[in-house]
């Protein structure tokens, strides 16, 4: 435990605890390639969200309230306004002196995340919702005509269905809100696909300026103590599987950037909440992206469970997740992606030091310690990776129990030990800590013992 508290802090390795990194700049802000920026020159204007601004830097100060007044408005025109203005003052250059703490202006974060939310309320046809609903007409049929006939017809209290009173359509209707009627029901207000493709693209723009101001070091302390905030980017990295890839990953960059400072107990805090996110739900949200396909979703999420971990305090909400993530962190090392590689030894590096049973189930995993001697030997064109991927052999082996398993590596453990001298150390230790740990244990018997 010792090396994770002084090594780990912030989610690097080695000997200086250096903040952790994010996973990428706005674009445009590092020096990237020549085709990128020749690329970013040459969008097509109909995939950008309105004309280009210019905006100086204190415009924040002086029209803060107007932006958000925009944003909560909900027209069209001042939404694309204020969008578009934040997509340029979160864009943050690294000679750019404009104002980083954005999300310390009132109710930014809030009407930011309102539009989200706007988009998420009518994500999903009323039909796919299956949302139980007041039935006055022809409660007393067999086949209502409400789009529910299959449930009639299908099921085998057809006799219950069919008779009910109007004692009981009138208790219905009496706990029934006419306020919820307008979200409820399939009536004449509903949004056309042109009006719907619009709040989706205004979610997915909101998204992306919430991810922005997640790279800025002024604004995650707010952030991550933000539980709406919170809810929404862990909601929409629930429904990967139907929500725009867009807004889930710009959603799961953000939390991947809050990781260091978040505290998943924030779910279960007595902070108002809007969507009722429990601590389990979103790790199982996290595991759902850590079983995808898509390679920057499961790289992510593999970076995003190594630096939850570092916080003692969700472990407990981890821990039961293990088995699932040491077997996944495995497969993703024999991966052909480096970056997938990469980042599942990341995570094992931060996993390995929880505890003595997080060590003994992972060398008990099948393939583990395979797999961390292919990252050493390829090698890995990264050699922080490599490097990671010896320190957890040499965790594994600090356990008794586990030398059983990893003497059947000791020839293999020596060859690299002769052959990289770059890792020559740590194996040297590898090697002492599986022969001679035994032997000084019964030397140690003997004198006390007088054996």
């Amino acid at each position: 435990m010792q090396k994770r508290d002084l090594n780990k802090s912030g989610g690097s390795g080695g000997g200086s605890a250096a903040p952790a990194p994010k996973r990428g700049r706005p674009f445009g802000s590092t020096s990237g390639s020549a085709a990128a920026s020749f690329a970013a020159d040459f969008v097509a204007p109909s995939t950008l969200l309105g004309p280009s601004l210019q905006v100086h830097t204190s415009f924040a100060d002086q029209n803060n309230k107007r932006i958000v007044l925009a944003l909560q408005s909900g027209l069209k025109s001042e939404l694309t306004w204020a969008l578009n203005t934040l997509t340029l003052l979160s864009f943050k250059e690294k000679e750019d002196m404009r104002k980083d703490s954005l999300a310390k202006i009132s109710g930014l974060l809030d009407a930011l995340l309102q539009v989200i939310d706007d988009w998420r309320d009518i994500a999903l046809p009323k039909e796919l919702q299956k949302t139980r609903r007041v039935r006055t007409l022809g409660s007393n049929s067999l086949v209502t005509g409400f789009g529910y006939e299959y449930e009639a017809l299908g099921s085998n209290d057809n006799v219950k269905q069919s008779g009910l009173t109007d004692a009981s359509v009138q208790k219905n209707v009496a706990k029934f809100r006419p306020s919820e009627w307008w979200y409820d029901e399939d009536g004449l207000f509903n949004l056309d696909d042109e009006g719907r493709a619009e709040k989706q693209q205004c979610a997915v723009a909101a998204s992306n300026i919430i991810r922005n101001f997640s790279f800025m070091p002024e604004n995650e302390v707010i952030m991550a103590a933000n539980r709406h905030c919170l809810e929404t980017v862990f909601q929409c990295i629930e429904d990967h599987s139907t929500e725009d890839e867009e807004l889930v990953t710009n959603a799961l960059e953000t939390i991947v950037n809050l990781a260091p400072l978040l505290d998943l107990r924030i779910f279960s805090s007595s902070k108002p909440s809007y969507i009722k996110i429990t601590e389990k739900r979103a790790v199982q949200a996290i595991m759902g992206m850590l079983g995808s396909a898509v390679k920057a979703w499961h790289c992510a999420a593999a970076e995003l469970l190594g630096r939850l971990i570092i916080n003692p305090d969700n472990e407990p909400f981890l821990l039961p997740f293990f088995p699932q993530i040491h077997k996944r962190l495995v497969d993703l090392m024999s991966s052909p992606a480096l970056d997938a590689q990469a980042a599942a030894v990341g995570a094992l590096y931060n996993l390995a030091e929880v505890n003595m049973d997080c060590r003994l189930k992972l060398a008990s995993e099948r393939w583990a310690v395979d797999r961390l001697l292919r990252v050493i030997r390829a090698p890995h064109p990264v050699p922080e990776v490599c490097r990671k991927a010896a320190m957890i052999l040499e965790s594994l082996v600090s356990e008794p129990q586990n030398k059983a398993l990893l003497l059947a590596y000791e020839n293999a453990f020596a060859e690299i030990l002769f052959s990289d001298t770059r890792y020559s150390d740590t194996f040297a230790r590898i090697l002492y800590e599986l022969t001679s740990r035994p032997s000084n244990k019964f030397t140690a018997a003997r004198g006390v013992w007088g054996m």
